[in-house]
């Protein structure tokens, strides 16, 4: 059963494809939301509204710059690790970090909404160092992610955060050779981070008890209920027996999830960072519309030519594995150097897609929406919606990508 945004969503979609099929224009612009002809000549209703569905979230969840209340060293935090916060160039926490950091610190379960970009993982990372900084004890805290990188990038920050302090992560997930992870899990560890899969494969090898932790972090469990892992959770969670503090963080809270939700921490405390679920000011948003006949590919090379192509970085969405096989394959024929990052490639494929990206040694990743989440790079100066995102959540996830930190970036659908 379709949900009545889904519908709404597709019924204007349908709109929008009759409205060109016909030649019909609304006779003045309806919004903000500017239309770009990809043969770049204007005409009459350039500022068209043709996509008002996706223009609609970035309008109504305007709200008011949220005011810090705590800077780090309010916290009771090791003064050591406050040191290599600060090291990591973060001055005062963001929102989900300022409502969250003391909650974790207390020991209560938290439940928080935030997306990408808003420093949710330093919001669990951080107290979770700090506990384990007063007591090291291994196999503390059990973190689990939907996608292999996002795993990848909290390894990453955990490590940057407790340089010199002995303490050790383990990261379990797919695409990796299975006596590595066994081999990884024979030595100690204080925290372990990986993917449904491959933690539920080392349980059922009789490797990982989850008996033993206390701390269990769920990130963006949206998107690991879209994916299917629910009830893999729902099996990690019931052996679980030392439980005592869960951590759960999501993009989006639909009405659908609260039962799941209130199930897994039944008591919690509820924080949102409001910069959640909303598109940044700083994201100059187009639509392109491709006529009846068009050839789209060379739509997308007219608009990659018209950036800085060799100091850009291009984040390219599309919906299928194959299409993402295809776009890379025909953007570096072209001249353009591109790769992708979709299920279909290995780990070590993937995590060379992301390097080389974020190394400035290709200009365009083509990712699938799989991937949306999975994605941490910086200075990502475009993303491009080759189809248009299914959900108003996943245009805003994929977005999102860019126009960080302050920084200015550019989103471009495609409307056939």
């Amino acid at each position: 059963m379709l949900s009545t945004g889904v519908v709404k969503h597709l019924f204007n979609v349908l709109k929008i494809i009759k409205m060109y099929k016909t030649k019909k224009r609304p006779t003045r612009p309806a919004s903000k939301f500017n239309r770009t002809r990809s043969d770049n000549k204007k005409s009459k209703g350039t500022n068209i509204d043709i996509n008002k569905f996706i223009n609609r979230t970035v309008i109504n969840e305007r709200q008011e710059p949220y005011q810090i209340e705590n800077n780090f060293e309010d916290f009771p935090l090791n003064a050591e690790l406050i040191r290599r916060i600060k090291e990591r160039g973060y001055s005062s926490p963001t929102e989900i970090q300022d409502k969250s950091i003391n909650h974790i610190l207390s020991g209560k379960n938290v439940v928080g909404v935030a997306g990408t970009g808003t420093g949710k993982t330093g919001a669990f990372l951080v107290p979770i160092i700090n506990r384990l900084l007063a007591n090291p004890a291994h196999f503390d805290t059990l973190i689990i992610t939907p996608t292999r990188e996002l795993a990848l990038q909290i390894e990453d920050e955990f490590k940057k955060l407790t340089i010199g302090a002995r303490l050790f992560s383990t990261t379990l997930i797919g695409g990796t050779n299975m006596n590595k992870s066994l081999a990884a899990l024979a030595r100690p560890s204080h925290i372990i981070i990986g993917t449904p899969g491959r933690i539920m494969d080392m349980a059922q090898r009789g490797k990982l008890p989850f008996k033993n932790f206390p701390l269990l972090v769920l990130d963006e469990f949206d998107r690991m209920l879209d994916m299917g892992f629910i009830r893999d959770i729902e099996r990690i969670i019931s052996q679980m027996t030392a439980r005592k503090q869960t951590l759960l963080f999501s993009a989006t809270m639909p009405a659908a999830q609260e039962g799941i939700i209130n199930k897994i921490v039944p008591t919690s405390v509820r924080v949102k960072a409001t910069t959640a679920l909303k598109s940044s000011s700083n994201i100059h948003q187009d639509v392109v519309s491709v006529s009846e006949g068009e050839n789209k590919f060379d739509s997308l090379v007219r608009i990659l030519s018209n950036e800085n192509i060799h100091d850009s970085r291009v984040i390219l969405f599309c919906e299928t594995k194959r299409r993402a096989n295809k776009l890379s394959k025909q953007l570096n024929t072209a001249g353009i150097r591109a790769d992708e990052i979709h299920g279909n490639k290995s780990q070590q494929a993937r995590e060379k897609a992301l390097k080389r990206f974020k190394d400035g040694k290709i200009t365009v990743l083509v990712a699938t929406d799989v991937m949306a989440r999975g994605i941490d790079v910086t200075d990502v100066s475009m993303v491009i919606n080759y189809e248009i995102p299914k959900t108003y959540d996943d245009y805003i996830h994929r977005i999102g990508r860019t126009g960080r930190a302050g920084k200015a970036g550019k989103a471009v659908t495609f409307i056939n």
